[in-house]
């Protein structure tokens, strides 16, 4: 098994010792993205724009190693309060592919930087 870091500036830095991705095997294997802006490091305010942007980045993140959002087979949502669960799923769901990728979403007591929720996914390299 080999394992290959996937970076891409248009996401943000790793903010501790993890890649933003690592590709094997056929499969990326996203980090978690919070609603952070690349470009200034700054996490954006409000729970709607933080899931826009945690979006971007995990699209960027797949854009790095060649794939879209059409190749993410499982995410995972983690919101520091499930009363967001609606206005997080309403622009979740205008960037997913049909058929949607499996998902969990779980409530947690912190994020990093304060953040109020992260996502992560896996996909799957077409053959």
């Amino acid at each position: 098994m080999s394992r290959q870091e996937v970076s891409t500036p248009g996401a943000p830095a790793a903010i501790g010792p993890y890649s933003q991705a690592i590709a094997t095997d056929g499969f990326l294997f996203c980090s978690g993205q919070l609603g952070m802006d690349p470009a200034t490091g700054q996490l954006l305010e409000g729970v709607e724009l933080q899931a826009e942007q945690a979006m971007s980045n995990l699209e960027a993140v797949l854009s790095g190693d060649g794939l879209t959002m059409g190749d993410v087979v499982k995410t995972t949502i983690f919101l520091t309060d499930l009363d967001h669960f609606a206005a997080v799923n309403a622009i979740y769901a205008r960037h997913v592919v049909e058929p949607a990728p499996a998902r969990s979403t779980v409530q947690v007591a912190a994020l990093p930087r304060g953040a109020m929720l992260e996502i992560e996914a896996i996909a799957r390299r077409p053959r």
